[in-house]
Protein backbone atom coordinates (compact mmCIF):
# COMPACT_ATOMS: atom_id res chain seq x y z
CA UNK A 1 0.00 0.00 0.00
CA UNK A 2 1.12 3.70 -1.24
CA UNK A 3 0.55 6.51 1.14
CA UNK A 4 0.97 9.65 0.23
CA UNK A 5 0.01 12.73 2.72
CA UNK A 6 0.90 16.04 2.46
CA UNK A 7 3.05 17.24 5.45
CA UNK A 8 5.27 19.75 7.14
CA UNK A 9 7.52 19.92 9.96
CA UNK A 10 7.83 22.61 12.05
CA UNK A 11 11.52 22.59 13.49
CA UNK A 12 13.85 25.30 15.14
CA UNK A 13 17.48 25.26 15.91
CA UNK A 14 16.56 25.11 19.76
CA UNK A 15 13.89 25.35 22.36
CA UNK A 16 12.24 28.68 22.63
CA UNK A 17 12.30 29.02 19.27
CA UNK A 18 8.69 29.41 18.20
CA UNK A 19 7.80 26.16 17.23
CA UNK A 20 4.41 26.07 19.29
CA UNK A 21 2.96 29.41 18.17
CA UNK A 22 4.19 28.38 14.33
CA UNK A 23 2.85 24.99 14.71
CA UNK A 24 -0.60 25.44 16.16
CA UNK A 25 -0.74 28.58 14.09
CA UNK A 26 -0.35 26.82 10.71
CA UNK A 27 -2.79 24.02 11.88
CA UNK A 28 -5.57 26.53 12.94
CA UNK A 29 -4.81 28.84 9.89
CA UNK A 30 -5.25 25.59 7.41
CA UNK A 31 -8.10 24.47 8.99
CA UNK A 32 -9.73 28.18 8.68
CA UNK A 33 -9.50 27.01 5.23
CA UNK A 34 -11.75 24.34 5.21
CA UNK A 35 -8.38 21.66 4.91
CA UNK A 36 -8.52 18.65 7.38
CA UNK A 37 -5.14 18.88 9.25
CA UNK A 38 -3.81 16.24 10.97
CA UNK A 39 -1.59 17.43 13.97
CA UNK A 40 1.15 15.49 15.33
CA UNK A 41 4.33 15.93 17.64
CA UNK A 42 7.56 14.75 18.17
CA UNK A 43 8.56 12.80 21.55
CA UNK A 44 6.57 12.53 24.35
CA UNK A 45 4.91 15.97 24.96
CA UNK A 46 1.56 15.73 26.18
CA UNK A 47 0.37 19.60 26.11
CA UNK A 48 1.55 20.37 22.96
CA UNK A 49 -1.01 18.20 21.34
CA UNK A 50 -3.87 19.62 23.60
CA UNK A 51 -3.06 22.36 21.82
CA UNK A 52 -2.94 20.77 18.30
CA UNK A 53 -6.27 19.26 18.49
CA UNK A 54 -7.53 22.61 19.45
CA UNK A 55 -6.62 23.86 16.14
CA UNK A 56 -7.58 21.62 14.25
CA UNK A 57 -10.88 19.56 15.70
CA UNK A 58 -8.74 16.57 15.61
CA UNK A 59 -6.78 14.28 18.42
CA UNK A 60 -3.48 15.68 18.56
CA UNK A 61 -0.82 12.18 18.17
CA UNK A 62 3.18 11.84 19.31
CA UNK A 63 5.45 10.42 16.97
CA UNK A 64 8.11 9.04 19.23
CA UNK A 65 11.05 6.95 17.29
CA UNK A 66 12.22 5.95 20.86
CA UNK A 67 9.40 4.96 23.15
CA UNK A 68 7.62 3.27 19.87
CA UNK A 69 10.64 2.44 17.80
CA UNK A 70 11.21 3.86 14.56
CA UNK A 71 9.46 1.29 12.53
CA UNK A 72 6.53 2.60 14.17
CA UNK A 73 6.49 6.28 13.46
CA UNK A 74 5.67 5.93 9.77
CA UNK A 75 2.43 3.67 10.65
CA UNK A 76 1.34 5.98 13.62
CA UNK A 77 1.63 8.95 11.78
CA UNK A 78 -0.62 7.01 8.47
CA UNK A 79 -3.09 6.10 11.57
CA UNK A 80 -3.45 9.28 12.63
CA UNK A 81 -3.52 11.04 9.23
CA UNK A 82 -6.44 9.12 7.34
CA UNK A 83 -8.82 11.34 5.56
CA UNK A 84 -6.91 13.69 6.07
CA UNK A 85 -5.59 16.79 3.21
CA UNK A 86 -2.70 17.75 5.16
CA UNK A 87 -0.52 16.73 8.40
CA UNK A 88 1.40 19.34 10.34
CA UNK A 89 4.41 18.00 12.70
CA UNK A 90 5.41 20.03 15.88
CA UNK A 91 9.28 18.99 16.40
CA UNK A 92 11.00 18.65 19.95
CA UNK A 93 13.91 20.87 20.90
CA UNK A 94 16.36 21.64 18.33
CA UNK A 95 16.17 20.13 15.00
CA UNK A 96 18.81 17.76 15.50
CA UNK A 97 18.66 16.93 19.43
CA UNK A 98 17.71 13.51 20.35
CA UNK A 99 18.07 11.11 22.91
CA UNK A 100 20.53 11.72 24.94
CA UNK A 101 23.78 9.46 23.90
CA UNK A 102 21.66 8.21 21.32
CA UNK A 103 22.82 10.02 18.04
CA UNK A 104 20.04 10.78 16.28
CA UNK A 105 17.58 9.14 17.61
CA UNK A 106 13.98 10.58 18.54
CA UNK A 107 15.32 13.63 16.83
CA UNK A 108 12.99 16.03 14.90
CA UNK A 109 15.39 15.13 12.12
CA UNK A 110 15.07 11.48 12.48
CA UNK A 111 10.99 11.51 12.33
CA UNK A 112 11.65 13.69 9.51
CA UNK A 113 13.72 11.67 7.53
CA UNK A 114 11.24 8.61 8.70
CA UNK A 115 8.06 10.30 7.18
CA UNK A 116 10.05 11.89 3.97
CA UNK A 117 8.66 15.33 4.74
CA UNK A 118 10.07 18.59 4.16
CA UNK A 119 10.95 20.73 7.27
CA UNK A 120 9.84 24.36 7.78
CA UNK A 121 12.80 26.19 10.41
CA UNK A 122 11.21 27.94 12.94
CA UNK A 123 14.26 30.71 13.34
CA UNK A 124 13.92 33.51 16.63
CA UNK A 125 15.49 36.35 14.85
CA UNK A 126 15.16 39.09 17.49
CA UNK A 127 18.68 38.97 18.68
CA UNK A 128 20.33 39.29 15.13
CA UNK A 129 20.44 40.23 11.62
CA UNK A 130 23.21 38.95 8.95
CA UNK A 131 24.13 36.04 11.20
CA UNK A 132 20.85 34.37 10.77
CA UNK A 133 22.36 33.14 7.06
CA UNK A 134 25.14 31.23 8.38
CA UNK A 135 22.83 29.59 11.23
CA UNK A 136 20.21 28.73 8.10
CA UNK A 137 22.68 27.45 6.00
CA UNK A 138 24.51 25.22 9.00
CA UNK A 139 21.08 23.59 9.55
CA UNK A 140 20.32 23.22 6.19
CA UNK A 141 23.38 21.64 4.74
CA UNK A 142 24.42 19.65 8.06
CA UNK A 143 22.55 16.33 7.10
CA UNK A 144 22.05 15.75 3.26
CA UNK A 145 19.00 13.62 3.76
CA UNK A 146 16.72 16.48 5.89
CA UNK A 147 15.46 18.73 3.32
CA UNK A 148 14.59 22.25 5.01
CA UNK A 149 12.12 23.45 2.63
CA UNK A 150 11.86 26.81 4.03
CA UNK A 151 12.85 29.61 6.96
CA UNK A 152 9.81 31.33 9.29
CA UNK A 153 11.34 34.35 10.87
CA UNK A 154 10.06 34.69 14.46
CA UNK A 155 10.63 37.60 16.90
CA UNK A 156 11.43 40.50 14.26
CA UNK A 157 11.36 43.47 15.30
CA UNK A 158 10.74 45.92 12.50
CA UNK A 159 10.73 46.48 8.76
CA UNK A 160 14.45 47.18 9.05
CA UNK A 161 14.90 44.01 10.66
CA UNK A 162 13.25 41.75 8.70
CA UNK A 163 15.07 43.89 5.74
CA UNK A 164 18.47 42.83 6.95
CA UNK A 165 17.34 39.08 7.45
CA UNK A 166 15.51 38.63 4.18
CA UNK A 167 18.77 40.36 2.42
CA UNK A 168 21.19 38.07 4.58
CA UNK A 169 18.95 35.12 3.19
CA UNK A 170 19.81 35.29 0.00
CA UNK A 171 22.92 33.65 0.21
CA UNK A 172 21.37 30.75 2.29
CA UNK A 173 19.33 29.07 -0.85
CA UNK A 174 16.41 28.56 1.22
CA UNK A 175 13.22 30.78 1.18
CA UNK A 176 11.56 32.94 3.92
CA UNK A 177 7.80 31.30 4.04
CA UNK A 178 7.16 34.03 6.64
CA UNK A 179 7.82 36.78 8.77
CA UNK A 180 6.05 37.12 12.44
CA UNK A 181 6.32 40.11 14.27
CA UNK A 182 6.73 40.09 18.42
CA UNK A 183 3.07 39.49 19.68
CA UNK A 184 2.00 39.12 23.14
CA UNK A 185 -1.58 37.23 22.07
CA UNK A 186 -0.11 34.64 21.26
CA UNK A 187 2.00 33.96 24.79
CA UNK A 188 0.53 30.97 26.78
CA UNK A 189 1.32 30.57 30.52
CA UNK A 190 3.64 28.15 32.25
CA UNK A 191 4.59 26.68 34.89
CA UNK A 192 6.95 23.94 36.71
CA UNK A 193 6.17 21.48 33.86
CA UNK A 194 5.66 23.53 30.58
CA UNK A 195 2.92 25.11 29.51
CA UNK A 196 -0.65 25.02 31.21
CA UNK A 197 -2.91 22.04 29.49
CA UNK A 198 -5.86 23.53 27.50
CA UNK A 199 -7.93 21.60 29.49
CA UNK A 200 -7.20 23.67 32.43
CA UNK A 201 -7.66 27.28 30.95
CA UNK A 202 -10.58 26.18 27.94
CA UNK A 203 -11.52 29.70 27.29
CA UNK A 204 -8.16 31.41 27.29
CA UNK A 205 -6.51 28.62 25.23
CA UNK A 206 -9.13 28.71 22.43
CA UNK A 207 -8.06 32.94 22.23
CA UNK A 208 -4.25 32.07 22.54
CA UNK A 209 -4.97 29.62 19.49
CA UNK A 210 -7.33 31.79 17.07
CA UNK A 211 -4.29 34.57 17.88
CA UNK A 212 -1.73 31.83 16.33
CA UNK A 213 -3.74 31.74 13.61
CA UNK A 214 -4.29 35.20 13.15
CA UNK A 215 -0.75 35.73 13.28
CA UNK A 216 0.41 32.76 11.21
CA UNK A 217 -2.27 33.54 8.61
CA UNK A 218 -1.28 37.00 8.64
CA UNK A 219 2.67 36.79 8.13
CA UNK A 220 3.10 33.55 6.61
CA UNK A 221 2.55 32.33 2.88
CA UNK A 222 0.27 29.66 3.41
CA UNK A 223 0.18 29.00 -0.54
CA UNK A 224 3.76 28.46 -0.16
CA UNK A 225 3.81 26.23 2.93
CA UNK A 226 0.58 24.17 1.57
CA UNK A 227 2.75 23.83 -1.99
CA UNK A 228 5.98 22.57 0.50
CA UNK A 229 3.49 20.01 2.06
CA UNK A 230 1.88 18.65 -1.36
CA UNK A 231 5.68 18.41 -2.58
CA UNK A 232 6.27 14.68 -0.28
CA UNK A 233 5.71 12.40 -2.23
CA UNK A 234 4.77 8.52 -0.65
CA UNK A 235 6.12 7.98 2.86
CA UNK A 236 9.13 6.03 2.64
CA UNK A 237 9.46 2.25 3.30
CA UNK A 238 5.90 1.22 2.22
CA UNK A 239 4.06 1.58 5.48
CA UNK A 240 0.29 0.79 6.13
CA UNK A 241 -1.44 2.78 8.79
CA UNK A 242 -1.12 1.27 12.28
CA UNK A 243 -4.49 -0.45 13.67
CA UNK A 244 -4.62 -1.48 17.49
CA UNK A 245 -4.35 -5.21 16.60
CA UNK A 246 -2.61 -7.65 19.15
CA UNK A 247 0.36 -9.95 18.96
CA UNK A 248 1.58 -12.04 21.25
CA UNK A 249 3.50 -10.00 24.58
CA UNK A 250 7.41 -10.63 24.11
CA UNK A 251 9.05 -11.07 27.23
CA UNK A 252 12.58 -11.12 25.82
CA UNK A 253 12.04 -8.84 23.58
CA UNK A 254 14.96 -6.06 22.99
CA UNK A 255 13.45 -2.35 24.27
CA UNK A 256 14.57 -1.32 21.21
CA UNK A 257 12.53 -2.89 18.66
CA UNK A 258 8.62 -3.26 18.41
CA UNK A 259 6.50 -6.30 18.44
CA UNK A 260 6.65 -8.60 14.77
CA UNK A 261 3.10 -6.78 13.35
CA UNK A 262 2.65 -4.05 15.11
CA UNK A 263 2.47 -1.41 12.39
CA UNK A 264 -0.96 -2.70 12.28
CA UNK A 265 -0.04 -4.20 9.24
CA UNK A 266 -2.37 -7.60 10.12
CA UNK A 267 -5.78 -7.07 10.47
CA UNK A 268 -7.16 -6.68 14.40
CA UNK A 269 -8.23 -9.76 16.07
CA UNK A 270 -11.89 -10.02 16.93
CA UNK A 271 -12.37 -9.90 20.70
CA UNK A 272 -14.34 -12.74 22.28
CA UNK A 273 -18.02 -12.70 22.57
CA UNK A 274 -18.74 -11.40 26.10
CA UNK A 275 -20.29 -8.79 27.82
CA UNK A 276 -17.39 -5.27 27.56
CA UNK A 277 -15.41 -5.09 30.69
CA UNK A 278 -15.82 -0.94 31.52
CA UNK A 279 -12.49 0.58 31.74
CA UNK A 280 -12.94 4.03 33.87
CA UNK A 281 -10.02 6.03 32.15
CA UNK A 282 -9.23 9.04 34.65
CA UNK A 283 -9.49 12.76 33.18
CA UNK A 284 -10.35 16.41 33.49
CA UNK A 285 -7.87 19.50 34.30
CA UNK A 286 -5.61 17.11 37.31
CA UNK A 287 -5.28 14.24 34.31
CA UNK A 288 -4.34 15.20 30.96
CA UNK A 289 -1.27 13.03 30.01
CA UNK A 290 -2.73 10.55 28.13
CA UNK A 291 -2.04 8.59 24.10
CA UNK A 292 -4.98 8.43 21.99
CA UNK A 293 -3.98 5.20 21.54
CA UNK A 294 -4.46 4.10 25.19
CA UNK A 295 -8.27 4.20 24.60
CA UNK A 296 -7.86 2.77 21.06
CA UNK A 297 -6.05 -0.56 22.46
CA UNK A 298 -8.16 -0.78 25.30
CA UNK A 299 -11.25 -0.66 22.73
CA UNK A 300 -10.20 -2.63 20.54
CA UNK A 301 -9.19 -5.13 23.33
CA UNK A 302 -13.23 -5.47 24.03
CA UNK A 303 -13.33 -3.02 26.53
CA UNK A 304 -15.79 -0.07 27.26
CA UNK A 305 -13.71 3.11 28.00
CA UNK A 306 -15.36 5.61 30.17
CA UNK A 307 -13.84 8.87 31.01
CA UNK A 308 -14.02 10.36 34.26
CA UNK A 309 -13.36 13.41 35.67
CA UNK A 310 -11.36 13.09 39.64
CA UNK A 311 -11.78 16.82 40.00
CA UNK A 312 -16.12 16.18 39.87
CA UNK A 313 -17.43 12.68 40.17
CA UNK A 314 -18.12 11.23 43.41
CA UNK A 315 -18.45 7.78 42.17
CA UNK A 316 -16.60 5.43 39.00
CA UNK A 317 -18.63 5.15 36.44
CA UNK A 318 -21.37 2.52 36.17
CA UNK A 319 -19.81 -1.34 36.58
CA UNK A 320 -15.87 -0.05 36.20
CA UNK A 321 -13.85 -3.20 36.31
CA UNK A 322 -10.51 -1.46 35.60
CA UNK A 323 -8.83 1.63 36.25
CA UNK A 324 -6.29 4.06 34.21
CA UNK A 325 -4.85 6.99 35.66
CA UNK A 326 -2.61 8.32 33.91
CA UNK A 327 0.10 11.37 33.86
CA UNK A 328 -1.23 14.99 34.83
CA UNK A 329 -1.08 17.66 37.46
CA UNK A 330 -2.31 16.40 40.74
CA UNK A 331 -0.11 18.58 42.84
CA UNK A 332 -1.72 21.73 41.58
CA UNK A 333 -5.30 20.25 42.50
CA UNK A 334 -4.01 18.70 46.12
CA UNK A 335 -6.81 20.29 48.00
CA UNK A 336 -9.63 19.65 45.39
CA UNK A 337 -8.35 15.95 44.95
CA UNK A 338 -8.31 15.23 48.61
CA UNK A 339 -11.96 16.64 49.04
CA UNK A 340 -13.54 14.52 47.15
CA UNK A 341 -13.49 11.75 49.24
CA UNK A 342 -16.18 9.20 48.20
CA UNK A 343 -14.35 8.74 44.55
CA UNK A 344 -10.59 8.40 46.55
CA UNK A 345 -12.83 5.85 49.46
CA UNK A 346 -14.27 4.04 45.83
CA UNK A 347 -11.03 3.77 43.96
CA UNK A 348 -9.76 2.07 47.53
CA UNK A 349 -11.89 -0.09 47.14
CA UNK A 350 -11.97 -0.98 43.63
CA UNK A 351 -7.83 -1.48 43.88
CA UNK A 352 -8.36 -3.77 47.03
CA UNK A 353 -10.87 -6.09 45.67
CA UNK A 354 -7.90 -7.17 43.46
CA UNK A 355 -9.66 -5.56 39.83
CA UNK A 356 -6.96 -4.29 37.27
CA UNK A 357 -5.48 -0.57 38.14
CA UNK A 358 -2.72 1.04 35.72
CA UNK A 359 -1.11 4.65 37.04
CA UNK A 360 1.13 6.45 35.73
CA UNK A 361 3.12 9.12 37.31
CA UNK A 362 0.33 11.79 38.66
CA UNK A 363 -1.56 8.38 38.84
CA UNK A 364 0.93 7.11 41.01
CA UNK A 365 1.04 10.46 43.13
CA UNK A 366 -2.68 9.83 43.41
CA UNK A 367 -2.84 6.28 45.16
CA UNK A 368 -0.44 7.36 47.45
CA UNK A 369 -1.46 7.93 50.71
CA UNK A 370 -0.86 11.47 50.67
CA UNK A 371 0.47 14.27 48.72
CA UNK A 372 1.91 17.60 50.08
CA UNK A 373 0.84 16.44 53.02
CA UNK A 374 -2.95 15.59 51.92
CA UNK A 375 -4.86 12.38 52.29
CA UNK A 376 -5.02 11.32 48.30
CA UNK A 377 -6.76 7.56 47.81
CA UNK A 378 -4.36 5.29 50.23
CA UNK A 379 -3.87 2.68 47.80
CA UNK A 380 0.39 2.45 48.22
CA UNK A 381 1.70 2.63 51.86
CA UNK A 382 3.85 5.54 50.34
CA UNK A 383 4.05 9.77 50.51
CA UNK A 384 5.10 11.91 47.66
CA UNK A 385 5.52 15.61 47.61
CA UNK A 386 6.95 18.41 45.29
CA UNK A 387 10.68 18.95 45.08
CA UNK A 388 12.86 21.52 43.15
CA UNK A 389 14.04 19.10 41.41
CA UNK A 390 13.45 18.32 37.62
CA UNK A 391 13.28 14.61 36.96
CA UNK A 392 13.54 14.32 32.80
CA UNK A 393 14.46 11.63 30.31
CA UNK A 394 14.17 8.40 28.12
CA UNK A 395 14.44 5.25 30.11
CA UNK A 396 14.50 1.60 29.26
CA UNK A 397 13.27 -0.51 31.83
CA UNK A 398 12.18 -4.36 32.28
CA UNK A 399 8.98 -5.52 34.20
CA UNK A 400 10.43 -6.94 37.50
CA UNK A 401 7.17 -9.46 38.17
CA UNK A 402 4.18 -10.49 36.39
CA UNK A 403 1.76 -7.27 36.44
CA UNK A 404 -1.75 -6.78 35.25
CA UNK A 405 -0.04 -5.34 32.49
CA UNK A 406 2.93 -7.66 31.15
CA UNK A 407 4.08 -11.01 32.50
CA UNK A 408 8.03 -10.49 34.23
CA UNK A 409 10.91 -9.94 31.65
CA UNK A 410 8.90 -7.78 28.99
CA UNK A 411 11.09 -5.17 28.24
CA UNK A 412 9.52 -1.47 27.41
CA UNK A 413 11.02 1.91 27.05
CA UNK A 414 9.45 4.91 29.33
CA UNK A 415 9.82 8.37 29.90
CA UNK A 416 10.12 10.25 33.31
CA UNK A 417 9.00 13.94 33.71
CA UNK A 418 8.13 15.51 37.29
CA UNK A 419 9.06 17.51 40.58
CA UNK A 420 7.93 15.12 43.19
CA UNK A 421 9.30 12.13 45.29
CA UNK A 422 7.51 9.15 46.05
CA UNK A 423 8.96 7.85 49.47
CA UNK A 424 9.40 4.76 49.31
CA UNK A 425 10.50 4.91 45.48
CA UNK A 426 9.41 1.16 45.18
CA UNK A 427 7.18 -1.45 46.78
CA UNK A 428 8.09 -4.84 48.04
CA UNK A 429 7.34 -5.96 44.31
CA UNK A 430 8.48 -3.27 42.11
CA UNK A 431 7.23 -2.35 38.57
CA UNK A 432 10.08 -2.01 36.68
CA UNK A 433 13.60 -2.66 36.73
CA UNK A 434 15.22 0.45 34.97
CA UNK A 435 18.50 -0.63 32.86
CA UNK A 436 19.46 2.64 31.53
CA UNK A 437 20.47 5.53 32.26
CA UNK A 438 20.92 3.94 35.73
CA UNK A 439 19.85 0.83 37.41
CA UNK A 440 17.26 0.72 39.94
CA UNK A 441 13.99 -0.52 41.03
CA UNK A 442 11.08 1.86 40.65
CA UNK A 443 7.30 1.67 41.79
CA UNK A 444 5.10 -0.58 42.26
CA UNK A 445 2.89 -4.30 41.80
CA UNK A 446 0.42 -5.07 44.54
CA UNK A 447 -3.22 -7.24 43.99
CA UNK A 448 -3.93 -6.09 40.40
CA UNK A 449 -2.30 -2.63 40.99
CA UNK A 450 0.93 -1.45 38.72
CA UNK A 451 2.23 2.28 39.76
CA UNK A 452 5.16 4.07 38.38
CA UNK A 453 6.47 7.03 37.20
CA UNK A 454 6.95 5.87 33.66
CA UNK A 455 5.00 7.25 31.18
CA UNK A 456 5.00 4.45 28.45
CA UNK A 457 3.27 4.21 25.19
CA UNK A 458 1.46 1.09 24.69
CA UNK A 459 1.45 0.85 20.81
CA UNK A 460 4.92 0.04 21.54
CA UNK A 461 3.76 -3.32 23.06
CA UNK A 462 0.25 -3.36 22.02
CA UNK A 463 -0.19 -6.70 24.17
CA UNK A 464 -0.13 -4.35 27.67
CA UNK A 465 -3.68 -3.56 26.35
CA UNK A 466 -4.87 -6.95 25.97
CA UNK A 467 -3.85 -7.92 29.45
CA UNK A 468 -5.28 -5.44 31.04
CA UNK A 469 -8.88 -6.54 29.42
CA UNK A 470 -8.50 -9.88 30.37
CA UNK A 471 -7.70 -9.05 33.67
CA UNK A 472 -10.96 -6.81 33.78
CA UNK A 473 -12.79 -9.55 32.87
CA UNK A 474 -11.35 -12.46 34.93
CA UNK A 475 -10.94 -10.32 38.28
Amino acid sequence: MVMSVPRLVVAAPSSGSGKTTVATGLMAAFAARGLAVSPHKVGPDYIDPGYHALATGRVGRNLDAYLCGPELVAPLFLHGARGCDLAVVEGVMGLYDGAAGQGELASTAHVAKLLGAPVVLVVDASSQSRSVAALVHGFASWDPEVRVGGVILNKVGSDRHEALLREALESAGVPVLGVLRRAAPVATPSRHLGLVPVAERQGDAVEAVAAMAALVADGCDLEALEALARSAGAVPGGSAPWTPGFPPIHPSRPAEKAPSGASGARPTETAPEAPAPVVALAGGPAFTFSYAEHAELLTAAGAEVVTFDPLRDEQLPDGTAGLVVGGGFPEVYAGELSANEPLRKAIGELARSGAPVAAECAGLLYLCRELDGQPMCGVLDATARMTERLTLGYRDAVAVGDSVLAPAGTRMRGHEFHRTVVEPGAGAAPAWGVTAPARRVEGFVQQGVHASYLHTHWASEPGVARRFVERCRTS
